[in-house]
């Protein structure tokens, strides 16, 4: 009677569907309290869900610090993690973090910021030098009349920010707008700092006719930047001062929309959570994925902010 039990037993085990390996799959942010990233990290979420068999982490430091993002990486790869997705805060730093997870057998991809010629198997995010671009061209087809104008920039070793801000000015260059001695200032993604530093440009710089951030942050403090900018709303309607600024969530828009901002350039960042997931799974199962994958821009202006809010 026993043979028999462990007979059907063992039978049964063999009729039953095997158990799909789930693979955990971490995104590291430059910052977790940039809301920009809670958007790639809802992305992230939803897709991994819809995927079935895929978890995914969301890891990285509360404020944007290389180096505590260089140690999350490490504790991730001692937890052998079967993937990672990371915004890039300095190139140097996440360039050797990127070789030893490649090294551990872990497939790493970068989204939002680079590192071109790390082990990074691709890039998933933004064309930067295309979004500065779009910054610049806003800026001048609104205001082709130039003036003194600065820029605001994040970490002074993000690729990405870098390219942006090249952008700008090769749009510029040659135009009627001159860039002040001093720009960009770098804000290090401090919400605050930003919010301050616009500020510290408009005192310093009475007759400055724009500010362009090359990121959301100072827009990411809603109360400070609307506190900023009322100061100048007659400014702003008017064109003499101008505010073009990088990213479209929700609260930029409303910001626009309200009339505290000119124009805004945006990225996808859910799309860029959503789309690392794809590729991380397709490398587990040994396909190929391009090395290259943007995700595109969105442009906002008071004419169209109605539509895009809806």
């Amino acid at each position: 009677m026993r043979k028999m039990l462990l007979a059907a037993v063992a039978l049964a085990a063999l009729t039953l569907p095997a158990t799909a390996q789930t693979y955990r799959f971490a995104v590291v942010p430059k910052a977790m309290n940039n809301p920009f990233f809670d958007l790639a990290r809802d992305g992230c979420v939803k897709r991994a869900k819809e995927l079935g068999n895929v978890e995914c982490i969301y890891k990285g430091p509360v404020e944007h610090e290389p180096a505590s993002q260089a140690q999350i990486i490490q504790d991730l790869i001692a937890q052998k993690v079967d993937g990672l997705a990371i915004s890039v805060s300095d190139v140097a730093a996440a360039t050797r973090s990127i070789k030893a997870a490649v090294d551990a057998g872990i497939p790493v991809i970068t989204f939002d910021a680079d590192a071109p010629g790390s082990a990074r198997t691709a890039y998933i995010g933004t064309n930067n030098k295309d979004f500065g671009r779009a910054l610049g061209e806003m800026l001048l087809q609104m205001r082709p009349e130039g003036g003194k104008f600065a820029m605001i920039s994040g970490g002074p070793a993000a690729k990405n920010l870098a390219e942006r801000v090249e952008g700008v000015r090769e749009v510029l260059k040659g135009s009627k707008w001159e860039e002040i001695s001093g720009s960009p200032l770098f804000c290090n993604d401090d919400i605050a700092l930003a919010v301050q530093q616009m500020q510290d440009l408009k005192t310093a710089n009475p007759d400055l006719a724009a500010i362009v951030p090359v990121g959301g942050w100072p827009m990411f403090a809603p109360e400070g930047f609307r506190s900023f900018a009322s100061k100048y709303k007659k400014d702003l309607e008017s064109g003499k001062f101008t505010l073009v600024v990088a990213d479209t969530l929700k609260v930029q828009l409303e910001l626009l929309k309200d009339g505290f901002a000119n124009g805004l350039v945006g990225q996808r960042p859910f799309e860029m959570g959503e789309k690392s997931m794809d590729a991380l799974l397709a490398l587990k199962k040994g396909e190929k994925v391009e090395e290259l994958i943007f995700t595109g821009l969105d442009r906002m202006t008071p004419a169209n902010v109605g539509e895009m809010l809806k």
